[in-house]
């Protein structure tokens, strides 16, 4: 499932994931995130689970299978930009900027806003179609709430 998952992201022109793989790809992007700084810190992996529970409604056993596959996926994907364009085709765009909150609230879980994770987010933003003041209100809203 892995290799399938990975090969269809680095598709030349990748195809709209079905929902268990866009979820897959959705959590792997966090985890990105996470590891961007060098660190994979307990807080931030506590934060992916949560994000993931409540925006699926998974159970422990549930989310933790999901996040494992995320960070296998994350470990072999070669590029964000794919994982981007992916979860833009699997995602509608009413959603994406709750994407961009989600992933400001795993930047940020470990009390440290981290030059790598602030470029990493200002990447993905874009290329979600999400404008820079969107996402700057999307952190705005993860400080005030953390």
């Amino acid at each position: 499932m892995i290799g399938d998952l990975i090969r269809r992201l680095t598709e030349p022109e990748p195809q709209p994931l079905p929902e268990p793989d866009a979820r897959v790809a959705l959590a792997a992007l966090l985890v990105r995130i996470a590891r961007s700084d060098g660190t994979y810190a307990e807080a931030e992996v506590s934060r992916i689970d949560r994000i993931l529970t409540k925006r699926y409604g998974l159970s422990p056993f549930e989310v933790t299978k999901l996040r494992r596959e995320a960070e296998q996926i994350e470990a072999e994907a070669p590029d964000t930009v794919r994982f981007t364009r992916a979860i833009k085709d699997a995602v509608p765009y009413e959603d994406r900027e709750a994407v961009i909150e989600a992933l400001w609230s795993v930047a940020l879980a470990d009390g440290q806003r981290d030059a790598e994770e602030d470029a990493l987010l200002r990447t993905v933003a874009p290329l979600l179609g999400v404008s820079d003041r969107d996402s700057g209100l999307a952190r705005q809203r993860v400080d005030q709430t953390d």
